[in-house]
């Protein structure tokens, strides 16, 4: 799978992609919050009016998503301390021309996760406590393949939110700060663009925002 800090650019690419699940929570309304103290720089508490949950923003730059186990083998690191995933994801690792988001529910991802450690298990696969399992985001799952088994999580699911890069090369190239909390004020689409154009380095009216309800 992908070392996301192998490179400078693959660097920067995982904070666009951050950036972007976080715009695309408070475009559907949500009000995005740290969490101190937690000390998993991933997790988010989201608020709308009386609703509350606690996700965890995971970003892909090769359409698979990762949870590790605890050291006591008891559980998923962080996967099981959250209400949703947000997943957020390129279409293509090798020449990306969109980055999607997909909010799903805690409950169904582990279950994938579980469903596909037993049957890695099950097939023979050696899987260290601690390190990554891998889930596919489009692979649908094959039985006769254990490395697909839980996978599809975006299948059938209409994503958050979906920006197009009308020059991908130019994603990621420019060096960012960590993403910055959103304001609570509401976003407009201009501003929403504008904030993801400085944020990839690239002209806004390069991004294109899609929003799917």
């Amino acid at each position: 799978m992908t070392n996301v800090f192998a490179t400078p650019q693959k660097v920067s690419r995982r904070r666009d992609l951050f950036e972007l699940g976080q715009t695309a929570l408070v475009k559907s309304g949500w009000r995005v919050e740290r969490i101190q103290g937690i000390g998993k720089s991933s997790v988010r508490r989201i608020v709308k009016g009386s609703e509350q949950f606690t996700v965890s923003i995971r970003t892909t730059q090769d359409c698979w998503i990762a949870f590790p186990r605890k050291d006591d083998d008891s559980g998923w690191v962080t996967l099981d301390d959250v209400d949703y995933v947000v997943a957020v994801t390129v279409d293509d690792k090798d020449d990306p021309k969109q980055g999607s988001v997909f909010m799903v529910e805690g409950d169904e991802m582990r279950d994938r996760f579980n469903r596909t450690y037993r049957a890695r298990l099950d097939a023979g696969h050696s899987i260290p406590v601690g390190r990554g399992v891998w889930v596919s985001m489009f692979i649908a799952e094959d039985p006769a393949a254990p490395s697909t088994v839980g996978g599809g999580i975006a299948i059938g699911k209409k994503p958050l939110l979906t920006v197009r890069f009308d020059e991908p090369t130019d994603v990621g190239t420019t060096a960012v700060p960590p993403p910055a909390e959103p304001d609570d004020a509401p976003l407009s689409i201009a501003d929403a663009k504008r904030r993801l154009a400085k944020t990839l380095g690239v002209d806004p009216e390069k991004v294109k925002i899609m929003i799917e309800g």
